[in-house]
């Protein structure tokens, strides 16, 4: 047996036409294992559909140290931002 198992990012959809979203982290052998164990770990009321998991290892992010440098760029950028249109009445939900 495996001594120190991957760590694996879990994903749950919880209806059709939602988004996967992180859930949490486990440890398990392999991706089969990884899928098992989050259905019993995050899906205990049945609150899922769908479940995704991803080795930690191949997850990148940027840093929260080079958040200035990183976003900064997108500021400069007005129509990213629909602050300035105007909408109809009857639209509400934006």
């Amino acid at each position: 047996m495996k001594k120190d198992w991957p760590l694996w990012e879990v994903f749950i959809r919880s209806k059709n036409g939602l988004s996967h979203k992180h859930v949490g982290s486990l440890h398990a052998a392999d991706a089969q294992m990884a899928i098992e164990n989050a259905r019993d770990v995050y899906t205990r009321r049945g609150e899922g559909i769908s479940i995704w998991v991803v080795e930690s290892r191949h997850i990148t992010a940027s840093s929260p140290d080079q958040i200035e440098a990183f976003f900064d760029p997108a500021n400069d950028k007005v129509y990213r931002h629909p602050t300035f249109y105007k909408l109809p009445d009857e639209v509400d939900h934006i």
